[in-house]
């Protein structure tokens, strides 16, 4: 009987199509956002250099947390990494929360909305 149960598991875990088609979608545009603020970081411009600066952990957290972005937004295209890449994006958006209330002083909204657009998306594509 427990066999049964194992094996049904996968198919009581399948998402219904609407459900599927919005987490897709989510994991579109949370891509499209990551793939520019990477751009952001990677390419050095002002803006974010100026904010990295105000950090204050040096240039190279720049590249690493852009690096993490570019991989992350790839990852989160391709449906057996979509997981994996939701969830680097989830430690790195509590950690940019984090920057913004404690480091910035300024707003954490856009950090905390794409903090739970890539939890929502590490929830539902959870390989178990």
């Amino acid at each position: 009987m427990a066999t049964n149960i194992i094996s049904a598991s996968p198919q009581l875990r399948r998402l219904s199509r609407g459900l599927n088609i919005f987490v897709w979608l989510l994991q579109i545009l949370a891509a499209g956002m990551f793939f520019m603020a990477s751009f952001g970081k990677l390419s050095g411009n002002p803006q974010m250099v100026g904010l990295f600066q105000a950090v204050g952990l040096g240039q190279w957290f720049r590249y690493v947390t852009g690096g993490i972005e570019l991989v992350s937004a790839v990852f989160l295209l391709v449906p057996r990494l979509a997981a994996a890449g939701a969830a680097l994006l989830v430690c790195t958006m509590i950690g940019a929360v984090i920057t913004h209330i404690t480091v910035l002083h300024n707003s954490p909204a856009i950090p905390v909305i794409l903090l739970l657009a890539t939890a929502t998306i590490a929830w539902f594509r959870r390989p178990f």
